[in-house]
């Protein structure tokens, strides 16, 4: 049986990773009716899913396959894991950019909120809200004892269940708040990649795209090659010592990301207030 911690825990992270992207997008839509958020919230998601989802991870997956690639996963994690982490910002920073040059006639601070908003919110949806879609059905399943007969029907078909058995394991065993974890790390992220999107925009906005773009690429390397202190457990370092300091950097790049955003707003729209703004969506 599956612990109400854990159920409660998986239901949050869920919210915050399905439905505070899509409720954000809504209000948002409609405070600023007629400024071209919906188009803008679309560019923006798109700027994630063509060079993330539909071109890095194919490679990604293409790559796994190989023996080499996978030696030289386990022999240096470093360079690999800081390498993803690169790759990841290369790829989105072009989706990024790709967004704001479609844009780039009517290149607001809303629109750009807006297309940071739909590049962080269509990442929450996809890597986490499906995955945990997938938690709660498994969780129903195991409640009400139909995931023993999901694992039978899977075996006499030859599948192989080991997957399977692994979720179970981790639902049951893994402490609850590892799952609440999930939706704040998320929640984080969303943050970061906003203010990501707005660096981009508001450097092709005031015709000094480079240091914004390098910026925005330093903080998505930083941000995911944070996930590199999970290298040092077994190695002196205890597991939640590293979560821990993961968390951190995590935090502590959401914090600038914020700071960075009420920043480029706060000179953007008083900039927008000196001239007339047109109305029309793109």
């Amino acid at each position: 049986m599956i612990s109400t911690a854990t159920i409660l825990a998986c239901i949050i992270t869920l919210s915050v990773s399905l439905l505070l992207p899509l409720l954000c997008m809504l209000v948002y839509g409609l405070r600023n009716r007629g400024q071209g958020i919906w188009s803008a919230w679309l560019l923006g998601a798109a700027g994630f899913f063509v060079p993330q989802i539909l071109i890095r991870s194919p490679i990604l997956g293409a790559l796994a396959a190989n023996a080499e690639f996978a030696a030289f996963s386990q022999l240096h994690p470093w360079v690999f894991g800081f390498s993803l982490a690169l790759t990841a910002a290369l790829f989105e920073a072009a989706g990024r950019l790709g967004a704001a040059l479609l844009m780039k006639k009517r290149l607001t601070s809303r629109r750009a909120l807006a297309a940071g908003m739909g590049h962080g919110g269509i990442e929450a949806i996809l890597i986490i809200g499906l995955t945990y879609i997938n938690n709660l059905v498994y969780i129903l399943l195991i409640q009400t004892g139909g995931f023993d007969a999901l694992v039978s029907q899977a075996a006499a078909s030859g599948a192989d269940t080991s997957q399977l058995l692994a979720i179970r394991e981790s639902l049951q065993n893994l402490p609850s708040g590892m799952f609440l974890l999930a939706g704040y790390e998320r929640l984080m992220t969303m943050i970061c990649q906003a203010a990501m999107s707005l660096m981009v925009c508001y450097g092709l906005h005031k015709k000094r795209l480079l240091p914004w773009l390098l910026a925005c690429l330093g903080v998505h390397t930083f941000l995911d090659s944070s996930a590199c202190i999970r290298n040092l457990v077994g190695n002196g370092l205890p597991q939640t010592a590293a979560y821990g300091i993961i968390y951190l950097l995590i935090t502590a790049a959401a914090a600038f990301c914020t700071v960075m955003m009420i920043r480029i707003l706060r000179s953007w729209r008083a900039a927008e207030r000196e001239r007339v703004i047109p109305e029309s969506d793109c």
